[in-house]
């Protein structure tokens, strides 16, 4: 982290960041507020928004309301297949841990 920007919090190996200290310049996606879990970071490169694919449908099927099916097809064809620039988020699918 740069000497200009708010140092993150941490928590154990953990490194968080307030919501209010994300980045005004990151792309978000629409109506999935909740879904944001972090920001990711790459070498020469701008950061971008991560979002948790499982909430993101979550938030789909209780807002719009969809079934499972439908949301997963929204999602994927108007967001996770959008590509818009440099600063497209990243889509998150969680690894089982307790493999």
């Amino acid at each position: 982290w740069s000497g200009s920007e708010p140092r993150p919090r941490t928590q154990g190996l953990e490194i968080t960041m307030n919501r209010e200290d994300i980045p005004e310049d990151l792309l978000l996606a629409d109506g999935f507020d909740n879904a944001l879990i972090g920001v990711g970071r790459r070498c020469g490169q701008p950061d971008v928004a991560v979002y948790d694919v499982g909430k993101c449908i979550d938030i789909l099927m209780k807002d719009a309301p969809w079934t499972y099916d439908d949301a997963v097809e929204y999602l994927e064809f108007n967001s996770i297949g959008a590509w818009v620039g440099d600063k497209t988020p990243i889509w998150l699918v969680k690894v089982d841990s307790d493999e």
